[in-house]
């Protein structure tokens, strides 16, 4: 099995042991829970502990999160043993999107090239995060140094996205870089 990180999806993280039977309480990281139904091979990938193969027997679910039941996983000690575990999946595996979808993830560490307004603001850094608690757009955390900038990621800003060479070209409102510049 391969044991390189970045070779798998986090689909959920374990965040609490749940009932008595060895169920956990995982927080989701996906849009497709309802996939779980069709996943039975998972993975746990802990830092300190490194990659465990487990066998999806039931999920529900719960609260806002989503309960998961695994094979051989019977009591809450065992259970206790997979908290803050990701829950895994070969990269190979995830969903196909929709044309012109992308996965979030798939947008960290791309460099980002842009022109603000007339200006052509060369590459302003890379995606380092995004952020979803601004409003309607999700916002891209860009990096260069220690200068960081918050772009909205929306369509009609992509003047084009390469995903396989991590390249994205933006064309951005007159002053949006300028927003985030300290005694501006």
């Amino acid at each position: 099995m391969a044991s390189e990180e970045g070779a798998y999806i986090t689909l959920a993280r374990v965040a609490k042991t749940q009932g008595r039977h060895g169920e956990v309480a995982a927080d989701l990281f996906t849009d497709f829970p309802e996939r779980f139904a069709e996943r039975r091979k998972l993975v746990a990938w802990q830092e300190r502990g490194g990659i465990r193969e487990l066998e999806l027997q039931e999920y529900w679910p719960h609260k806002g999160r989503v309960v998961l039941k695994f094979a051989g996983i019977d009591s809450i000690d065992e259970a206790e043993a997979l908290i803050g575990a990701e829950i895994r999946i070969p990269a190979s595996e995830r969903t196909q999107l929709e044309e012109g979808a992308v996965y979030i993830s798939d947008l960290t560490g791309c460099r980002v090239f842009a022109k603000s307004g007339e200006r052509d603001a060369g590459e302003i850094g890379e995606v380092v995060d995004v952020d979803f608690s601004a409003g309607e757009a999700p916002l891209l955390v860009v990096r260069q140094g220690k200068k960081e900038h918050l772009v909205p990621f929306v369509e009609r800003f992509v003047v084009k996205l390469d995903l396989a060479s991590k390249r994205m070209e933006m064309q951005l409102p007159e002053g949006l870089l300028e927003l985030d510049e300290p005694g501006k």
